[in-house]
């Protein structure tokens, strides 16, 4: 399942560089995660690294963009270029 940001987001900047797939840009007004290159940190880390520094909490799982841990995986392969 992908990340989303809510309008909590206070704009800190804090997430945006811990995310290893680029994922996380500036919107229109708040923070913005592309569920296209969003892992779930799957692949990288044991956690997802925005949620770990977000000191608002408003990075919850995104309820339209649901994904197993395989399908992460398989993402962040496709994302990387790596085979295992």
């Amino acid at each position: 399942m992908a990340l989303m940001i809510t309008d909590e987001c206070i704009n800190c900047d804090v997430c945006e560089p811990e995310c290893p797939n680029d994922a996380i840009t500036m919107g229109l007004e708040i923070y913005e995660i592309d569920h296209n290159k969003c892992t779930e940190c799957v692949g990288h880390y044991d956690v997802p690294q925005c949620r770990q520094v977000c000191p608002v909490d408003c990075i919850p799982l995104h309820p339209e963009h649901v994904e197993s841990k395989d399908q992460l995986m398989q993402k962040y392969k496709n994302l990387t270029g790596k085979s295992s």
